[in-house]
C-alpha cells in the first residue's frame, strides 16, 4: 500500500454536496453520526464501495438517524450498500472526528466479519463494490480510506481524526 490516496472531500463538486448535506444534517441533527465499517469476508479480502456522487472508494456506512443505535445503523448500512450480513460481533475499533465533513461530525469505525448474501447491483447511490485483497485495492481508495486499512493492520498508530 504504497498509495497515498485520494482526497475525500476535494474538487468543487463534491465540496459543494458535502457542504449543502451537513447544513441540512445541522437543521435535523445536533451532532452528526456516522458509522463505517472495515469489512472482511472468510478469505481476509476487504469490501469497498465506490459512490454516484463523490470519486474515490470507500469502506461501507452512512449516518446514524435520530432515533436509531449505532450497531442498527451499521447492519442497515452494510445490508444497504453491500448485501453484507453481520458474521458474529462487530468489533468497535476507534471513534474519529470528521472535521473534513463539519467540525460537529463523528464516525464510530468498527471492523467486521461479514458474508455477502447476494451480489450488489450498481443503483443511483452505488456505482461498483466488491471485495479485494489487501496488496491489490483498486485505484483512487481514498486517503481515510487507506489510513484505516493501515490501522487496522497495524502499520500506523489510530488517529483521533477521519
Amino acid at each position: 500500500m504504497a498509495n497515498q490516496g485520494i482526497p475525500e472531500i476535494s474538487g468543487i463538486r463534491t465540496r459543494i454536496t458535502v457542504f449543502l448535506l451537513h447544513r441540512l444534517f445541522a437543521l435535523t441533527r445536533g451532532m452528526t453520526m456516522g458509522v463505517r465499517a472495515a469489512c472482511f469476508d472468510e478469505a481476509g479480502r476487504i469490501f469497498l464501495v465506490r459512490h454516484t456522487y463523490v470519486p474515490g472508494w470507500y469502506m461501507p456506512g452512512g449516518g446514524v438517524e435520530r432515533g436509531e443505535t449505532v450497531s442498527a445503523a451499521l447492519a442497515k448500512e452494510l445490508r444497504e450498500e453491500g448485501n453484507l450480513d453481520i458474521v458474529g460481533e462487530p468489533e468497535l475499533y476507534h471513534v474519529y472526528q470528521n472535521a473534513k465533513a463539519s467540525r460537529r461530525d463523528h464516525v464510530v469505525f468498527y471492523k467486521v466479519t461479514v458474508r455477502q448474501v447476494a451480489p450488489r447491483s450498481p443503483d443511483r447511490e452505488i456505482a461498483e463494490s466488491g471485495f479485494f485483497a489487501l496488496d491489490a485495492l483498486p485505484p483512487d481508495v481514498t486517503a481515510a480510506t487507506l489510513a484505516r486499512i493501515r490501522e487496522i493492520s497495524g502499520q500506523q498508530p489510530k488517529a483521533d481524526h477521519w
